[in-house]
């Protein structure tokens, strides 16, 4: 299996904006850009909210034929690592391999001892092309680069092999994720991890790296845009130049997670892919989510009571829900409106301030935020919200796609805002 130059990863908590979702990825199509859609959900939304991965693969399947959507599509197994995997095995043919949790754990002396020998031939001044000056590259910093992340990508290399075995080699796309950790990967350590994972024999189509800046869940990049537009080009240019040197997948590319919302950093993610003629996977989930409860706000009466419902129970749950997200978010309390202010609002007023819109007076991050995280809360009302959600499954989808073609799509993929 191949994965196509431009990728879009379309999480969706709750399996009902399949359509809505590959609605945005036609519209694209219809614009001569060819976006290969990858429905994506992790373990921890599958136990949050009692859905299964067939679940996933179901609603692709259904998009997929009452859309009549004729080009390639994926279902992705999400985060997942050595004590997840075989529940996603049959319904995934994408495997994005989390091995966050290893990296910094020590490798054995003489597997370190093995790589640095190898790859001493690089000692010195590396010229990488697309990168300004060269990476300074000594035996030291070889030895704590293995050190680093030699046993979290051989972690991944048994994550494959199982999945290999079970599937067959070929039949899946492999992603390598490193961006759950502290730090971001400099282009040498990019350099050394993606050599190791040539030597595991891994045919990783995505690399997830860790960016400089803050990505928190659902809203704009916090950071530098100077300093990441830069790290995000330095980024492609070792990917180039890692394909060259280890025989890695031609179309290896980078992937962004937690990308949706992040507009600041659309303009040089697009200049950058234009520049490099590089191809990028993108991956979101809870803004479609968000968009629901726009949807269900906007329709008013029992859609608006319910949105109004989950904010209220937010609050009162806040150390609850915001606990496993913390080091994604940044809530100032004090911006947020009381359970008792939000009930006197209308659907508009609810929509507006929720919708990522920093033009609108009314837009709140603070608010944005803690309804990302809270989920769960629609998860509990089983099918009272379910069935919300088909009931006003025209107003939801206008929001949901709108939000991936517009507000995405274009600014990413297309270079326009």
């Amino acid at each position: 299996m191949i994965l196509e130059k431009y990728s879009f990863g379309i999480g969706d908590r709750f399996c009902h904006q399949g359509k809505a979702q590959l609605s945005a990825i036609m519209k694209a199509k219809e614009q001569g850009l060819r976006i290969t859609p990858v429905w994506n959900k992790s373990h921890r939304e599958h136990t949050i909210i009692g859905t299964t991965p067939a679940d996933t693969r179901q609603e692709a399947l259904d998009a997929v034929k009452i859309l009549q959507w004729d080009g390639p599509y994926f279902v992705d197994a999400d985060h997942i690592g050595p004590g997840n995997v075989d529940q996603f095995i049959e319904s995934s043919d994408f495997f994005t391999l989390d091995v966050a949790d290893f990296i910094a754990q020590p490798a054995d002396k003489a597997d370190v001892d093995a790589f640095v020998k190898k790859y001493s031939r690089y000692i010195g001044s590396l010229a990488v092309e697309g990168i300004e000056r060269n990476l300074d590259i000594t035996e030291e910093r070889i030895r704590a680069i293995a050190d680093k992340f030699l046993l979290a990508v051989r972690q991944a290399g048994g994550i494959y092999r199982h999945i290999a075995e079970a599937k067959g080699a070929g039949s899946f796309i492999t992603e390598v994720s490193m961006d759950e950790t502290d730090q971001p990967q400099t282009p040498v350590e990019m350099l050394f991890i993606l050599a190791a994972i040539a030597d595991e024999g891994i045919p990783a189509q995505t690399i997830a790296p860790k960016f400089t800046g803050r990505f928190n869940k659902g809203v704009d990049y916090v950071g530098d845009v100077t300093a990441f537009a830069k790290e995000f080009e330095e980024d492609l240019a070792v990917v180039n130049f890692a394909i060259r040197e280890f025989g890695l997948p031609e179309n290896l590319k980078l992937s962004i997670h937690s990308g949706s919302d992040k507009f600041s950093i659309y303009g040089p993610i697009a200049g950058a892919l234009k520049k490099f003629d590089a191809g990028l996977h993108i991956k979101t989930a809870g803004t479609t989510w968000l968009e629901e409860l726009i949807g269900l706000a906007m329709a008013g009466g029992d859609g608006l009571s319910i949105a109004k419902e989950v904010y209220a129970k937010a609050l009162h749950r806040f150390g609850e829900l915001c606990g496993p997200y913390a080091t994604v978010i940044d809530i100032d309390t004090a911006e947020l409106p009381t359970a008792e202010e939000v009930d006197k609002w209308d659907g508009q007023s609810f929509a507006s301030a929720l919708r990522h819109d920093q033009s609108c007076e009314q837009y709140n991050p603070n608010f944005r935020q803690l309804l990302h995280v809270a989920y769960k809360i629609a998860a509990e009302m089983g099918t009272r919200f379910s069935n919300a959600l088909d009931r006003h499954e025209d107003i939801i989808a206008q929001n949901v796609s709108e939000n991936i073609y517009e507000r995405h799509i274009k600014p990413v993929f297309i270079g326009s805002p």
